[in-house]
């Protein structure tokens, strides 16, 4: 057996070997293909412009709802929210997620809100105390699963269908599809974390939490106006913390699949600015649409790049959906589709990363990826399923 010395024992590689010819071909090779498509010079200024947005639109936005969501989820664990819901939702959250019931905090304050929202929640050592070790990295997917729920259903609810009707049905299937989704998510990250960790050892470890009983929590101490400003101060700090942790996943990730998604400029052309790209996914997701339709139902195979757009932004997909309305190209089915992959995707592959990171579970990102890719894809599928048997029905 490893002795502690030898695990944490730093991995070293030739200074000069295949590796670095490998990294250099690949990275050089990226570079010259989007180089070629959009020109050096309009490719770095994109780069560097789709960065500063991405800081100052993106980055600051989360900043500011985490600090919102810190500051509301301190005052929910000191003054006992959490360990009520816990104890109530115990036992739908179990069977379904296989999560503590306090996991639903982290639901909803997504579904308000955006992906890492569920961070500000998971600093908290009263939080993370109702959660096993092997439990606490799927929080990651439980919480992208439900990332911008509200603002993607109001906004699908808003769309105006040719006949001035609007899509409130479609869009609450898709929020069952995403919930589906989400289940999927869990469970598969569950099975790869329960190999990692085993099933027994609890997230938190501290004197307290051993001389606490299963019905007592730890308090601030002071009065009761001390404990609201240090729930909301103390929270809203994790706040700060989670979002500046989060700048670099968001700012070279999102970046790197905002160019592989987006297309040129309105006039066709590159001109450097900010969000242009390729449009290599939605092209991919093209050569894709004899598989990708029959499970999705799409009414056009345009409607593939929604998903794929999700993939990086869910603003940036759900901002597709109008014209495609308009045109006659996206009915009911496609719309319950949409709101249940841009919800349970919601941008994870720009926020997956920087979220694993901020869980100090960085070696776990590939499997939490994997996981959602399938949830999300269920998502989609049980959405267009559920608008089929409905028709059937009714």
């Amino acid at each position: 057996m490893e002795s502690v010395a030898e695990k944490t024992k730093a991995k070293t590689k030739p200074a000069v070997g295949i590796e670095v010819f490998i990294f250099l071909a690949i990275f050089v090779g990226i570079f010259l293909y989007l180089g070629k498509a959009m020109g050096a010079v309009n490719m770095l200024n994109t780069m560097m412009n789709t960065g500063y947005q991405l800081l100052i639109d993106t980055v600051l936005y989360i900043l500011a709802i985490a600090v919102l969501a810190g500051a509301i989820s301190g005052l929910f664990t000191e003054f006992g929210v959490v360990a009520l819901i816990n104890k109530i939702l115990s036992p739908l959250m179990k069977p379904l997620y296989a999560l503590p019931g306090a996991s639903i905090i982290g639901v909803l304050a997504t579904y308000l809100s955006d992906n890492p929202a569920i961070l500000t929640l998971a600093k908290q050592t009263e939080f993370k105390r109702y959660f096993k070790k092997y439990q606490f990295p799927a929080l990651t997917n439980i919480g992208t699963a439900f990332g911008m729920g509200l603002v993607i259903t109001t906004f699908m609810i808003g769309i105006k269908n040719p006949a001035g009707g609007t899509f409130i049905i479609p869009a609450l299937i898709g929020n069952l599809g995403a919930v589906i989704g989400s289940i999927v998510s869990v469970r598969i990250m569950l099975f790869f974390t329960a190999k990692t960790f085993g099933k027994e050892e609890s997230c938190v470890q501290s004197d307290i939490e051993h001389q606490m009983g299963g019905n007592e929590r730890e308090i601030r101490s002071g009065s009761l106006g001390n404990r609201i400003l240090g729930a909301i101060l103390d929270g809203g700090k994790s706040g700060v913390d989670m979002g500046l942790a989060i700048i670099p996943g968001v700012v070279v990730i999102c970046t790197l699949v905002m160019m592989l998604t987006n297309g040129p400029s309105a006039s066709g052309e590159y001109t450097g600015a900010a969000y242009e790209g390729i449009a290599l996914l939605p092209a991919l997701g093209d050569k894709l649409r004899f598989i990708l339709e029959p499970l999705f139902g799409f009414t056009s195979s345009k409607g593939v790049a929604v998903p794929i757009t999700a993939l990086g932004a869910a603003g940036a997909a759900i901002g597709l959906v109008p014209k495609m309305v308009q045109d006659g190209i996206a009915v009911g089915n496609d719309i319950a589709v949409f709101t249940a992959m841009c919800m349970c995707w919601s941008g994870y592959l720009s926020t997956h990363v920087a979220m694993m990171d901020s869980l100090k579970c960085k070696e776990l990102t590939g499997k939490a990826i994997f996981s959602h890719t399938i949830g999300g894809l269920c998502a989609g599928v049980s959405a267009h399923w559920i608008c089929q048997i409905i028709a059937t029905i009714f």
